[in-house]
């Protein structure tokens, strides 16, 4: 084995055995119960942001395979959508390409009683985009020395900014990649992108490190989830995040079911419905 493959292999066993990275299980009932917990302090969460009509960001950035999309899906799953948005935006078209870097992503800033989750966001660029070689080394590099002094903008104009990393090992990334070829309900989650950034494992490595040497500041810090154990990232991940945001269990009016009318003579269509097939 020659130097070159034994140091690549040192740093692989150091990346997986991080401090932290716990693959321990978590007990499917016991997660459920936590999970359940944190749906209703983001209920309430919901009703502070509409009330008071704070904006919050929410960054969510990562190696492929992380388990960022399943932290999300936990996020919004039980609140309304039009208060907890979601964006997840595609490549840039023609026209955006010829716009301010930052633009497209401005225009889905959460307005008040808004909160906003990026998936994947305008760190693309330190990222995806320096490592495939869409954007060049200078462009990169003028991105990485402006946008501490932006994110200082976003929130001295009283937006919550909250930014997440999701750091997977090597061995699992690769389970997960490998769980995905066999599962006939995620060959869409396996873009030829996606099998590159396999690849370039240390590419991406090396990105994210001056990704956060420049951008990690006091006023915008990047917050790292150990991701190897789902169920663990995921409930961790939605803790923290309730707890950076200061909202409060605002008093709401108390839900009472009205009645249902009389009837007043109603009688049923005599219609020949189509109803679907009862095969299950």
């Amino acid at each position: 084995m020659d130097k070159k493959t034994k140091k690549d292999k040192k740093q692989a066993q150091a990346v997986v055995s991080e401090p932290g990275s716990t693959t321990k299980k978590i007990k499917l009932k016991e997660y459920e119960q936590e999970m359940f917990k944190l749906h209703a302090e983001l209920v309430k969460l919901q009703f502070w942001a509409q009330q008071t009509g704070a904006r919050v960001i929410v960054i969510f950035e990562g190696r492929d395979a992380a388990g960022k999309g399943g932290v999300i899906k936990r996020i919004t799953e039980r609140v309304n959508p039009r208060i907890f948005r979601t964006v997840a935006l595609p490549a840039p078209t023609e026209r955006e390409k010829t716009q301010m870097y930052m633009q497209r992503y401005l225009a889905h800033y959460p307005a008040g009683g808004e909160i906003v989750i990026f998936d994947r966001s305008w760190y693309n660029r330190a990222g995806v985009e320096r490592v495939m070689g869409f954007t060049s080394e200078e462009k990169c590099n003028h991105f990485l020395k402006l946008v501490p002094a932006f994110e200082k903008y976003i929130v001295d104009a009283g937006i919550i900014l909250v930014k997440y990393w999701f750091e997977v090992g090597m061995e699992e990334q690769t389970r997960r990649f490998k769980q995905r070829i066999n599962d006939p309900r995620k060959p869409w989650k396996l873009s030829p992108m996606d099998l590159e950034a396999h690849r370039r494992w240390y590419d991406y490595s090396r990105a994210r490190d001056e990704m956060f040497a420049a951008t990690d500041s006091e006023h915008a810090p990047w917050y790292v989830v150990k991701s190897d154990n789902k169920r663990r990232a995921r409930l961790n991940c939605i803790s923290h995040l309730l707890s950076l945001i200061p909202y409060k269990d605002l008093p709401r009016k108390k839900i009472k079911l009205p009645p249902r009318q009389k009837s007043d003579g109603y009688q049923p269509l005599q219609h020949p419905y189509r109803y679907i097939p009862e095969k299950f």
